[in-house]
């Protein structure tokens, strides 16, 4: 038996909105929409990548489903995003901040190498150094 990490669950309000938002800013795809859930998942993940794609390779996706209550505290579980060495960090970070995006306080230091930034619901995540893998 083998298990693999098949999705990131996000409460949300608007789903919508936010499965849109999140999904312009990893350049991803929309593959399901209803009034209660939206699935965003990498662009390669065409049906026949995905069919070639070892099971326990396939990259996790995004879901956001539907809650009534709003964001109460800090995120227990974030994502950590980080561009490649050959892109402008900071740019990515602007680009972000003008989707809708926040820069938030988690008690991070200032001397840190990454930036906490909230999603247009207040969900933390951050972006990390440039990296090359």
């Amino acid at each position: 038996m083998t298990l693999r990490w098949y999705s990131v669950v996000v409460d949300s309000h608007e789903v919508a909105a936010l499965g849109r938002w999140w999904a312009e800013v990893l350049d991803w795809q929309i593959i399901y929409e209803s009034e209660d859930e939206v699935v965003v998942i990498p662009r390669w993940a065409s049906d026949e990548r995905l069919k070639a794609t070892p099971w326990a390779e396939v990259s996790p996706g995004l879901v956001f489903v539907s809650v009534p209550e709003a964001k109460q505290v800090k995120n227990r579980l974030h994502l950590d995003l980080a561009p490649h060495t050959s892109d402008d960090r900071e740019a990515e970070i602007e680009r972000l901040l003008s989707l809708g995006a926040r820069r938030v306080d988690v008690g991070q230091s200032e001397d840190v190498s990454w930036d906490v930034l909230a999603d247009p619901e207040d969900n933390e995540f951050c972006v990390l150094s440039s990296r090359e893998m």
